[in-house]
């Protein structure tokens, strides 16, 4: 596979992970009253939109998200490898420790969060392919 079907591919997710952590931030500041995420009271977004991880250093915690999807984003755009790389550990990182918290300190599981996950993991997945591509040039040998 090329590496612009690599950054193509990054574009796509980075705008799926924007969408998600979107509807995690619009949440936190709305406090609506139905979530499309809330199934029961193990299975939901609550959590994240207005429990104990709802914020990470003072900041909401779906910012992080929208923040990392947006520079991975720009970055693919830009061609910018190491950027993107950089950005997808973090926020494979920060999205393990948000799961560990729920699952194994809350027990809760947020559907959202796990899209946002998955789509971090295929992304850094990605970024790693990207780097390593190796740019192929061929010289055509000049006549002596």
């Amino acid at each position: 596979m090329t590496t612009s079907k690599y950054l193509f591919i990054a574009k796509i997710l980075a705008a799926l992970g924007i969408g998600l952590a979107l509807y995690l931030y619009v949440s936190y500041i709305t406090q609506p009253v139905y979530r499309i995420c809330t199934i029961s009271d193990t299975i939901n977004c609550d959590a994240v939109i207005s429990g104990e991880v709802s914020k990470t250093l003072g900041m909401p915690t779906a910012l992080y998200g929208l923040i990392g999807y947006t520079v991975i984003l720009v970055a693919a755009f830009l061609g910018k490898k190491k950027l993107m790389l950089g950005t997808a550990i973090f926020g494979t990182l920060f999205c393990l420790r948000i799961t560990y918290i729920e699952i194994f300190q809350l027990q809760v599981i947020c559907p959202v969060c796990l899209l946002c996950q998955i789509d971090m993991l295929a992304l850094l997945a990605v970024s790693i392919s990207v780097l390593k591509k190796k740019v192929q040039v061929t010289s055509v040998a000049e006549p002596v």
